[in-house]
């Protein structure tokens, strides 16, 4: 794996990807249809119009377009797992702007809708909301993340006290410091989530009356304090690598000899 990909940034190899990914399942139903009765066809014709080859041509239509029909939807899938793996490398390192579009199904209509009008209509206060979205996005991964990595911490505590040996104090403390960290981390993502969906509210107001250049420059203003915070992808990134490493050391720890 090179540095870019390691670092979640954007490569033209992705941009060649995400094309030929958009692409590939409505080709292959296009060329699977199409392609066996088209050879059939012509092995019709260079046969002087046998009969048998009619049928054949007529009777792989049906056969032809379940398989494309089966392929694409193979491909479709794969296309949402890879799309899937794309977007978590991105967000790794925190969502940017330029970003936003390969997180459109993590969007609300609503503020699809928005962002699409402001495109056509207003393209500075586009900038403003697509920036407002990144923030947003990433508060939503890091209360995501450390919901998910409270339920495993609650689950080892769980199995810790079960054991109820002597040994595994040391353990459930370390649990206990790493289910305070994450419930800090949820914290903070819900909040700074909040203040991020009160930016999008505030921007789609100004949008919807038309605001003036000072208002959008004052917004703007206040986006760029975001844009000085540590990427909320990278602290839970941090936060999981660290509690990944207390708790493999503890539990070496415990079943040393």
């Amino acid at each position: 794996m090179d540095l870019t990909e390691q670092s979640g940034r954007l490569t033209a190899l992705d941009r060649r990807l995400a094309r030929l990914w958009r692409t590939a399942p409505w080709l292959a139903l296009l060329v699977v249809t199409l392609a066996p009765p088209a050879v059939l066809g012509i092995v019709y014709l260079l046969s002087g119009g046998a009969t048998v080859y009619l049928l054949l041509t007529l009777s792989a239509f049906p056969f032809s377009f379940i398989a494309a029909m089966i392929i694409a939807t193979v491909l479709m899938f794969y296309r949402r797992s890879w799309a899937r793996r794309m977007r978590d490398r991105l967000a790794s390192d925190g969502i940017t702007a330029d970003e936003v579009e390969w997180f459109r199904s993590e969007l609300t209509s609503g503020e699809k809708r928005s962002l699409k009008v402001m495109e056509r209509q207003q393209p500075l206060l586009a900038d403003a909301y697509r920036e407002t979205l990144a923030l947003r996005l990433n508060a939503t991964r890091l209360t995501t993340n450390a919901r998910r990595e409270l339920l495993l911490v609650e689950r080892r505590l769980g199995r810790a006290r079960y054991l109820n040996a002597p040994d595994t104090a040391v353990l459930i403390q370390e649990l206990n410091r790493d289910r305070a960290r994450l419930e800090g981390l949820k914290q903070e993502g819900s909040s700074r989530r909040a203040e991020a969906e009160a930016r999008l509210q505030m921007i789609e107001a100004a949008a919807s009356r038309g605001a003036s250049w000072a208002e959008t420059n004052f917004m703007l203003q206040r986006l760029d304090e975001g844009r000085k915070n540590v990427p909320l992808g990278l602290e839970t990134e941090r936060a999981r690598q660290q509690i990944r490493e207390d708790t493999e050391r503890e539990l070496r720890k415990e079943l040393a000899p």
